[in-house]
């Protein structure tokens, strides 16, 4: 009964809060007509883009082969990519966990963990065609092989998992940090084996865990546009199929229902990891470890896993560093030396590009701090307040996150080439850079308002209650109170969604157009025509570009970010 009238009570404060009324009324639009009408635009051509409503179009790609196969390849590829790179996670989190390792491969874990936010999605597909295609350095040039082919399921395969396997290890990592030792210690007191306690306590303790991050990656996996693209050759993927069928064929119901088939299946898998696995997980790891763990020093143990995951991390490391190093060699797969800059005197005197990156540059801008301001309201007020439709804002707001680019960008065209409903209404969005921004908020918001909700949720109510005594409006509070106190999540939002931005490909490759020269576009159009240097040339630049926004968010946040004033007091 209490409960229901202080929900009621707060209900009525926030009716006669006008600014918080038309955030909430704004915002909601928002998710709406960018979120859900796109997908449901989808649904609709699906079932009547012949003119009659009914399963034709379906029966109609179903009947095709190459669709059919597609399906089958992308669900192969991400049942694969998923397992080895939740066993490789495991593999490097165990090991910095429970392993004493020293200074030098620690720093390779933490450089692992980094290189794929820094770096384009096909970063990878690139420097392993470079190194083990027909013309790479190491198949080619080292060891006189000439009829290999790193095309296909086993090159997407590779480079999915080295480039998705850092995410497994960062989600895996905290939850073993969270396994009380008192539970394994024990178990080594009544005699058990090192491998005797990790597969009777430490796994099973952290079985939820594994299979959230098994499913994170799969849906990675199979939402990935780019490096199928690259490196997949003619074993096609549901992302790549759509894309081509929309390009190559002209055929857009087609495309959109491919895009519903893709759509479907990644929000089955988002279902079960969002509110099944997280539940079990967090269930299973409460609170934190009670006292420290005593690290392995075991030479049997230690000396093989630290061997293991410093290779590993050296090559995945080398693999990035390939990337640079190829932009300066003279002529791909004939000539390596002497090196030589022109390849980036090309692209600024040939190849437009220096409007490429001022054109992503700019609009990636423009986005990222709607994007993390946007993701900073929806968290104020999923945490902070009650209001009937709180549940729909979080819900839309996170569904991007399952929605792979593809299926995003294919939403776009139908829903807006034409004007919302066919009606003309927003159709002049539709090839401009607006349409471009938007789709990068989108994008990002899901990453941005999850480290909102987990900041926010440390901010006792009391004091933005007082401040709201003292006669401040919603606006005031949030400005003054709330957004100071989150400024660090505020600043890794905005500077995750100007690097999500600049690196983005999938969603955009189908909307933009000559108007715009975006770098991913750029590199993904040379590497498809076998100029690998210019490819590397512009990723190099825009790696250089992200790995600074990086890094200049680290610094500023070290000196004016609230951790900092926090440790000083």
């Amino acid at each position: 009964m209490a409960r229901s009238q202080s929900a009621a009570l707060d209900r009525k404060k926030l009716m006669a809060d006008p600014i918080m009324v038309t955030t909430i009324v704004v915002l909601i639009t928002f998710l709406t007509l960018f979120i859900l009408y796109p997908l449901a635009i989808l649904l609709v051509d699906s079932f009547v883009g012949d003119g009659s409503f009914g399963f034709g179009i379906f029966e109609r790609i179903f009947a095709m082969p190459t669709f059919t196969k597609a399906i089958t390849n992308t669900l192969k590829v991400g049942f694969l990519v998923g397992i080895l790179s939740a066993l490789l996670g495991l593999l490097f989190a165990y090991v910095e966990v429970y392993v004493r390792v020293g200074k030098f491969v620690g720093g390779l874990f933490k450089v692992v963990s980094m290189l794929p936010v820094v770096s384009p999605p096909f970063v990878l597909s690139l420097s392993m065609i470079m190194l083990f295609g027909k013309s790479g350095i190491i198949t080619r040039f080292l060891l006189g092989i000439y009829d290999n082919s790193v095309y296909g399921f086993w090159g997407i395969a590779v480079v999915q998992t080295l480039t998705f396997f850092p995410v497994c290890y960062m989600m895996l990592k905290g939850l073993l940090k969270n396994i009380d030792p008192s539970l394994e210690e024990a178990a080594r007191d009544m005699g058990a084996s090192r491998w005797k306690v990790f597969t009777s306590v430490t796994l099973p303790l952290m079985l939820p865990g594994l299979g959230n991050a098994f499913l994170v990656t799969f849906i990675e996996s199979i939402a990935d546009f780019a490096n199928p693209m690259l490196i997949g050759g003619s074993y096609d993927t549901l992302a790549t199929t759509i894309y081509l069928q929309i390009t190559g064929s002209y055929d857009k119901p087609g495309a959109a229902a491919m895009a519903v088939v893709l759509l479907c299946i990644t929000l089955a898998m988002f279902a079960v990891q969002k509110y099944y696995l997280e539940r079990k997980t967090a269930a299973t790891l409460t609170g934190k470890a009670s006292r420290g763990r005593m690290l392995i020093e075991d030479k049997s143990v230690k000396v093989p896993l630290t061997i293991l995951c410093g290779l590993a991390a050296t090559f995945v490391i080398l693999m990035y560093l390939c990337v640079p190093i190829g932009a300066f060699f003279p002529t791909w797969g004939y000539k390596f030396f002497p090196l030589t800059g022109k390849w980036f005197k090309l692209i600024f005197t040939r190849y437009h590009g220096l409007q490429a990156f001022w054109d992503s540059f700019r609009l990636s801008l423009i986005s990222a701090p709607i994007t993390a301001l946007l993701s900073m309201i929806i968290s104020y007020l999923v945490v902070k307040r009650s209001f009937k439709s709180k549940g729909f804002i979080e819900a839309v707001s996170m569904l991007a996150m399952a929605v792979p680019g593809t299926v995003l960008g294919v939403g776009y065209i139908r829903g807006f080439s034409a004007g919302v409903f066919r009606t003309g209404f927003l159709q002049g969005l539709y090839g401009t850079g607006l349409i471009l921004i938007i789709v990068f908020v989108v994008r990002s918001l899901p990453t941005g308002t999850r480290s909102g909700i987990s900041a926010l949720r440390q901010i006792d109510k009391s004091i933005e209650e007082s401040a709201y005594d003292m006669g401040a409006d919603s606006f005031k509070v949030f400005m003054t109170v709330t957004l100071p106190l989150i400024k660090d999540s505020f600043l890794s939002g905005l500077v995750t969604a100007f690097v999500r931005s600049i690196t983005a490909i999938s969603a955009i490759i189908l909307l933009v157009t000559p108007q715009f020269l975006l770098i991913t576009v750029q590199i993904n159009e040379f590497a498809e025509k076998g100029s690998y240097s210019l490819a590397c040339a512009f990723a190099t630049i825009l790696i250089v570009i992200t790995y600074g926004a990086v890094l200049l968010m680290n610094l500023f946040m070290n000196h004016f970010g609230t951790s900092k004033k926090m440790k000083e007091d």
